[in-house]
């Protein structure tokens, strides 16, 4: 069993950056690929990024290559994005997810534990 809460989200102007964390509970954080995935207002969830294990993998949605950054650290159980340059279009309310890895791709990852969520709001 894994517990997951983010924290970090907020309020911030197009071009500025926010670091959202995931804190972990579980002895077996360090077994499971982690991602980050969000939902605006009227649309669905989408992916944004993901994380092996190991920290050495990592995959991004198109939207967001080159802006954010996916990291980890087993030691404090906890994974982070970071997001530079935001845009309007970034706002919406952000979860992270865990799922067992077992040499799955990043893109196949079967998610079994979900955060709360936290809000990100881009203002132009």
């Amino acid at each position: 069993q894994v517990q997951l809460v983010e924290s970090g989200g907020g309020l911030v102007q197009a071009g500025g950056s926010l670091r959202l964390s995931c804190a972990a509970s579980g002895r077996t954080f360090g077994t499971y690929a982690m991602g980050w995935f969000r939902q605006a207002p009227g649309k669905e969830r989408e992916f944004v990024a993901a994380i092996t294990w190991s920290g050495g993998s990592t995959h991004y949605a198109d939207s967001v290559k080159g802006r954010f950054t996916i990291s980890r650290d087993n030691a404090k159980n906890t994974v982070y994005l970071q997001m530079n340059s935001l845009k309007p279009e970034d706002t919406a309310v952000y979860y992270c997810a865990a799922g067992p890895q077992y040499g799955r791709s990043l893109d196949q990852i079967p998610y079994a534990y979900w955060g709360q969520g936290t809000q990100v709001t881009v203002s132009s």
